[in-house]
């Protein structure tokens, strides 16, 4: 009983500790780390069980249209919302050099492009063509066509930066691997073949990017006991 009470009182002084350690930047880290999770979890929750949803065949986006598909929608429109939150940290975290802030213009755009894609569902493969389809598709693009380019922005402040320098190759293959990913999909036809694998391997790569920069930011706001802004680098 008394061994019991220890572990209590050692679990809970270490708890408050955990939390007296938490400020703005947590908050900001969180985001990131909860915005990939919640749209993962959507996207399972959904195609696992909707009959004769495949997510090997199957876009993530074809979800929408099934009775469960708010569950990819709200997956989508979390995203978007945690990753623009997210990046607010990442303007106050890494020193600003030379294209930081188009880095984190395009990180923005990327955001707001996920918040669209769950608020305009896509078209049916095989349906007419819509406005709410088209907005879709456009979205689409602009989110996979801007993240190699954020990351690579990023990148190069990154390696300026004692904090995030380990990040620095990391995101430079996350930068490439998003665009060869993003080209060999244009190999497969949408509802067919290895399409919904290939789809969620391109968005698997940026969210896993998105994570990881979000748990180091996280990691970092622990160390400090308030919220100090980045000193300004330019070269």
């Amino acid at each position: 009983m008394i061994k019991l009470r220890q572990v209590y009182l050692l679990a809970k002084s270490r708890f408050i500790l955990f939390t007296g350690k938490l400020n703005a930047y947590s908050a900001l880290a969180l985001a990131g780390i909860l915005g990939p999770l919640v749209l993962v979890g959507g996207d399972l929750g959904a195609g696992l069980t909707t009959p004769g949803y495949s997510l090997i065949n199957s876009s993530i986006s074809s979800l929408a249209l099934t009775h469960i598909g708010w569950l990819q929608t709200i997956g989508f429109l979390a995203l978007g919302l945690l990753v623009e939150v997210f990046t607010a940290g990442q303007l106050f975290n890494v020193k600003r050099g030379r294209w930081f802030y188009l880095g984190i213009f395009a990180l923005v755009l990327f955001g707001f492009g996920m918040l669209c894609i769950g608020a305009f569902n896509t078209d049916p493969a095989n349906g007419l063509h819509t406005r709410n389809g088209m907005i879709h598709q456009l979205a689409t693009k602009i989110s996979f066509g801007l993240f190699p380019v954020a990351a690579l922005l990023l990148a190069f402040n990154f390696k300026q930066d004692i904090e995030w320098r380990l990040f620095y190759k990391y995101s430079l293959a996350s930068c490439i691997v998003s665009i060869l990913l993003a080209v060999s999909l244009l190999f497969f036809k949408e509802g067919a073949g290895y399409f919904g694998l290939v789809e969620r391997l391109v968005v698997a790569n940026m969210l896993l990017w998105v994570e990881v920069m979000a748990v180091n930011m996280f990691r970092l706001s622990l160390k400090r006991s308030a919220p100090v802004d980045k000193e300004v680098q330019i070269g």
